[in-house]
Formats: structure tokens, C-alpha cells, sequence
């Protein structure tokens, strides 16, 4: 289990001077589909090569093989320009032509572009600037995000999760000069925001499902507690901050709740509280620790990790208290539990003795599979279409985030050098 201690120095929305994720694919590249994203006609003004953008997500999710520009025979800025027969020889299956406008409003764009199927010479998808809208300089990637999800989910049937935002603490220093910070950043790793700074451990970011706050771990006045942040606005709420441990929150699906780990009555017990009156139900009662709950996509169902057999495994019991069942039998300790947003996989820490990975349990038939290789593997989180897990794990310098596939065919590294990230949390999907 880890501690939860934490001296909280300052809390604020603010921009952060960015050393770029780097991105490191490893997949079963016979499956991957070949695409050109042809670079898009756009204004001077606009600055972000969102061509760029849509490519680099789709190479990034080892789905697809993206051409080269320097390689493409012809760069058609038009539909009616496209001679199908270059593409074909270049062996793609898919070319994207589109264009970038301004849009309604001053600072935003409109981002058009149809996607073809080059081996039929068949436009499959087009779409106009209505569609996709960035409403400012800030947000002109996202447009880029939202054509690069379009195409995704045209071509793979699975809905993409490239515009949506990754929460996570990165740890940088030694000694008395190390400094925590817990950022948000786009699921690229750009526009990246601080939320939190401390020169001990922040822990523990739950975002709230519709998006809007994020729940963590801090320290006030010689107590860990938990904090609500509304991160738009920078608006900070202490949620809870009892005496003792207060940690590992998790929001209930639909945000009226959180649950949370407690000593203020001698153990650390799982608790669930009422977001808005404070009212509390304690879940657990055992004299072992209880700690990292997680709840099923329906709310029923709270999951979490306890000792009282001697080593970490995970109980389950309803969100409103009663009986409790072990469910983990598969080696030496299981811990860390996360839901998939459809329900059919729990995510968790398993460890054989050997070292510590990620495993996914079937929620039906409870047979768990390991879908990491490393040695200190930990926190998994679902992105929020489900298909892919992010964790964790000890890379050549040090912490680094990792992505996998739910089939385990494709496997991201999001390295960030000269820091250690830890306990990502994939945010839900913005409003539509």
C-alpha cells in the first residue's frame, strides 16, 4: 500500500513550462492500416499544423501506419485533385484531404476534410466546419482531436479518446530540492496546466465524470486531506480532513458521491460520502487496512483492496454497504482496482512474487489476464471508450507513463525525461 502523506504548498491553475511527452509505439504493425493525411490548406495565422495533429494520433494509437509527407507523390488540397492511382502505389488504403477556415467567432477555426477510400476511389466520410470547431488558440488542437477521433472511429468502429485530457503527478529534484506537481494535459501531452504543487507527494487525481473537477490528495495543517478542484476555474474546496489518513477518493458514476479511505476511527476503512450534504456510510469494518475503492459503471458495486488475509487482495461489497466477497486469488497480492467504463474488465496490480504488473479481470467470469510486462507496473486507469488501459510502470530513468490495448496487441510509452510521472487518471469525454 502506498502512503498517503503529503504537505500540500500551494494550489493553483496556472501555465507550466512543458518538456514534450515522447511517444514510443510497439505493435502488431500487419494489422495496422495504412493512411496519408495529406497536409491541410490553412491560413497564415493559424499556427497549429493540425494535419499534423490528426496524424501523429492516429501513428500514436498503432492502429494505423501514417505516410510520410516528404514521401507523398501528390499533396491534393481538393477532392477533385486526388488521383487515386498515387495512393494506390504507395500500398494506402486511406488518404484525408481537408482545410482549416475561420470560424464563426474571432480566434476560432473550422476544421472540413473528407476521408477516402483509395483502393475504391470512394469518398467514405466528409465532413464540414460545423462539425468541428475550435474556439480559440487554446483550443485549435482539440479541433485537430476531434477530426483525428472522426477518422478513428470511421475506420476502426471504436470511438476515439484523442480530445480527451490526461491528469497526472510528475516528480522532479532530489533531496530537498525534489518538487511535486499534479498537471492536466491533453492525451498528446500538450497544453499541459499545474494544479498542484508540493514538495512532498500529491496522490491520488479522480476526475469527477462529467469532467469538471478533480478530486486529490494533500496535506493541511499537519493532516492529509482531500480536495475538490474545479480546474476551469481554479476554485479549491476541501472536501474532507479527518484526523489521520484521508485518502484514495473515487467519484460514484454519477457524481454524487465519493468514496474515500479513513483512520479517523482507528483503521483505514472505505467510507462513502454525499458530495453535497457531507452525510457518510462507512463500508468496511475489518481491522485491516481497506483503501483504493473503485466503483462499478452502474454504482451498485464498490471494489477495493485489503490486507486482513495478510497480503493486499480485492474485496467487493454494494456501494450501500453489506456482505463482502473476496474476489482475487491469482498470485501473492492484488491491489489498485479500476473499472473499465463499460463494465466488463477490472483492471488491477497483480504481483507473482516476481515483480508487479497490470491484469485485467473479466467481470463475468472473474479469469484474470496480465497485459504488462514490466517490473514495477502500477495504478491503471481506463481511457473512457475502454479499449485502453494507463499505468505506470519503472522505464530507464525513471517513472514513465505506459498505454495498452484491453487485447494487448498495442503498447505506448509516454516518456517525459529527467522526471517521474505517476498515477495518471484518463479523463471522462467532453460534452458533445
Amino acid at each position: 500500500m502506498k502512503t498517503i502523506w503529503i504537505f500540500l504548498l500551494s494550489l493553483a491553475v496556472a501555465p507550466a513550462a512543458f518538456a514534450d511527452l515522447s511517444f514510443s509505439v510497439s505493435s502488431d504493425k500487419s494489422r495496422a492500416q495504412p493512411i496519408a493525411i495529406v497536409p491541410f490548406v490553412q491560413t497564415p495565422d493559424v499556427t497549429v499544423d493540425i494535419a499534423q495533429v490528426i496524424d501523429d494520433d492516429l501513428a500514436h494509437s498503432g492502429m494505423f501506419i501514417t505516410l510520410p509527407r516528404a514521401n507523398m507523390l501528390e499533396k491534393p488540397t481538393d477532392i477533385s485533385q486526388v488521383n487515386t492511382h498515387n495512393w494506390q502505389v504507395q500500398n494506402m488504403n486511406f488518404a484525408v484531404i481537408g482545410k482549416v477556415t475561420p470560424g464563426a467567432t474571432p480566434g476560432s477555426i473550422a476544421v472540413s476534410f473528407t476521408l477516402m477510400d483509395v483502393l475504391h476511389d470512394t469518398p467514405i466520410a466528409i465532413l464540414n466546419g460545423a462539425d468541428i470547431q475550435g474556439k480559440d488558440k487554446l483550443r485549435w488542437r482539440s479541433a485537430g482531436h476531434q477530426a483525428a477521433d472522426m477518422i478513428f472511429q470511421k475506420l476502426t468502429g471504436i470511438r476515439g479518446v484523442f480530445n480527451t485530457q490526461l491528469a497526472y503527478v510528475d516528480a522532479t529534484g532530489t533531496g530537498n530540492n525534489r518538487k511535486f506537481e499534479l498537471y492536466i494535459a491533453d492525451s498528446d501531452g500538450e497544453n499541459r496546466r499545474t494544479i498542484a504543487r508540493s514538495r512532498e507527494p500529491l496522490m491520488s487525481p479522480a476526475w469527477s465524470p462529467d469532467g469538471r473537477k478533480l478530486a486529490f490528495v494533500g496535506y493541511d495543517h499537519g493532516y492529509s486531506a482531500i480536495y475538490v478542484q474545479t480546474w476551469e476555474t481554479g476554485e479549491l474546496k476541501k472536501f474532507v480532513g479527518e484526523k489521520g489518513i484521508n485518502g484514495a477518493p473515487a467519484w460514484s458514476p454519477d457524481g454524487t458521491k465519493l468514496a474515500v479511505t479513513l483512520s479517523f476511527e482507528r483503521n483505514p476503512d472505505i467510507y462513502v460520502i454525499d458530495v453535497a450534504s457531507g452525510s457518510r456510510t462507512r463500508i468496511t469494518t475489518d481491522p485491516g487496512i481497506d483503501t483504493e475503492a473503485a466503483w462499478s459503471p452502474d454504482g451498485k458495486t464498490l471494489v477495493w483492496a485489503s490486507d486482513r488475509g495478510g497480503q493486499p487482495q480485492l474485496y467487493s461489497a454494494p456501494s450501500t454497504g453489506g456482505p463482502q466477497t473476496r474476489l482475487t486469488f491469482q498470485g501473492n497480492r492484488n491491489e489498485d482496482p479500476a473499472f473499465s467504463p463499460d463494465g466488463k474488465w477490472l483492471a488491477l496490480v497483480n504481483s507473482d512474487g516476481a515483480g508487479y504488473h497490470i491484469g485485467l479481470m473479466d467481470w463475468q467470469t472473474k479469469a484474470v489476464k496480465i497485459i504488462s510486462d514490466g517490473f514495477m507496473d502500477e495504478h491503471p486507469r481506463f481511457a473512457p471508450n475502454s479499449q485502453v488501459v494507463i499505468y505506470t510502470t519503472q522505464g530507464s530513468r525513471g517513472e514513465e507513463m505506459r498505454t495498452a490495448t484491453v487485447d494487448g496487441r498495442v503498447h505506448q510509452t509516454l516518456s517525459q525525461p529527467g522526471t517521474n510521472v505517476r498515477e495518471p487518471a484518463w479523463s471522462p469525454w467532453p460534452p458533445q
